[in-house]
């Protein structure tokens, strides 16, 4: 279990307290069950923290098979139909304890679990708790397509007006990708990418946010104090080689070869800013990003896996877990000053 696994495990239960007391409080204030039983809005809003606290444990902790179950490309109705099943034995779980408490807490001595079970608010509870099972994995699901933290971003309006910041970037390319996609074909190349991007998440352990997938190129990026500290902007792109030697046999079984990046780290200041009218992210623009490129392409030419800037190595300092080599002064394509790039094994 990761950080990130117990943060979404921690917004699920916060998120499920906040909406069994929305339903305490809609349910019990102003109204009165006209037939069936009710449960008084002070013990629904007390009870609420127990319940969503389960409740977050139960469906985090499904979430997290879930997509470990789809990033191995399990079939989907399968998947939704496991989701669906497990969803329908919490609620039987969850009501049966809701049953204990109007039992013996509340005095309904005559009371049967059968009825309760199928008693019209009960029904509506159900559907309740359905819904925002639903609701929740949806957000989760956009949060995912949008990368970490942008959501929450977008919704605060953070980056509405554009304003500049400090930031580490890595543009980590496949080396040899034309050969590869004539000698894989279209299809198998694009599963191969797909794998190769799953393996990536390794990175996640260094605090990096992936920024972009174009084709077969990832742009990751860090805060200069995630980058920074412990050399994580470096660490990430060793992290994710020894993820990809670790699967090897797979790689070799299925596609015949290893996938093998390329990778630059720059640091700089970019505008960052919200972009896009019918399809919105938030974007990063400048030199720092431009120069990182232009020294990812010059790998192939030093015969270099992973070159960083001569901004990033003096950033770094003398902590260097790695050996770094000073490959001389550059002139990069659209710079009119040179420059010193290091390379780092």
């Amino acid at each position: 279990m990761r950080r990130d696994n117990w943060l979404l495990i921690l917004d699920y239960s916060i998120a499920w307290t906040i909406a069994l007391a929305m339903y305490a409080l809609v349910r019990g204030v102003g109204t009165i069950e006209a037939d069936g039983v009710q449960m008084p809005i002070g013990l629904g809003m007390l009870l609420s923290p127990v319940f969503g606290t389960v409740l977050g444990l139960v469906f985090g902790f499904s979430q997290l098979n879930f997509e470990r179950l789809y990033n191995q490309r399990k079939p989907l109705f399968k998947l939704i139909l496991l989701r669906i099943i497990l969803s329908l034995f919490v609620l039987v779980i969850v009501s049966t304890l809701a049953y204990a408490i109007f039992k013996l807490v509340l005095n309904y001595s005559d009371l049967r679990l059968i009825d309760f079970l199928i008693d019209p608010p009960i029904f509506v509870f159900y559907v309740y708790v359905l819904a925002v099972d639903f609701l929740i994995s949806l957000i989760r699901q956009v949060s995912l397509m949008l990368g970490k933290g942008t959501l929450r971003k977008l919704i605060k309006g953070q980056f509405y007006i554009p304003r500049e910041e400090e930031r580490i970037f890595m543009f980590l390319d496949l080396r040899s990708s034309t050969e590869m996609a004539e000698r894989l074909g279209h299809f198998k190349y694009s599963q191969m990418i797909q794998d190769c991007f799953d393996d990536l998440a390794v990175v996640t352990k260094t605090q990096a946010e992936i920024y972009q997938y174009v084709g077969d190129e990832a742009v990751l990026t860090w805060t200069v104090d995630n980058g920074l500290k412990n050399e994580n902007c470096v660490k990430a792109y060793f992290l994710f080689q020894e993820q990809m030697k670790a699967r090897k046999d797979h790689y070799e079984s299925k596609y015949g070869m290893i996938p093998f990046f390329k990778a630059s780290i720059n640091i700089g200041k970019v505008m960052v800013a919200e972009v896009g009218k019918n399809k919105k992210e938030i974007a990063y623009h400048g030199d720092c990003i431009n120069t990182t490129a232009r020294i990812q392409g010059m790998c192939n030419e030093f015969g270099k896996r992973l070159l960083i800037s001569e901004y990033l190595n003096e950033a770094l300092g003398n902590q260097h877990e790695y050996h770094t080599e000073h490959m001389g002064q550059v002139r990069l394509r659209g710079k009119a000053a040179d420059v010193a790039i290091y390379s780092v094994s």
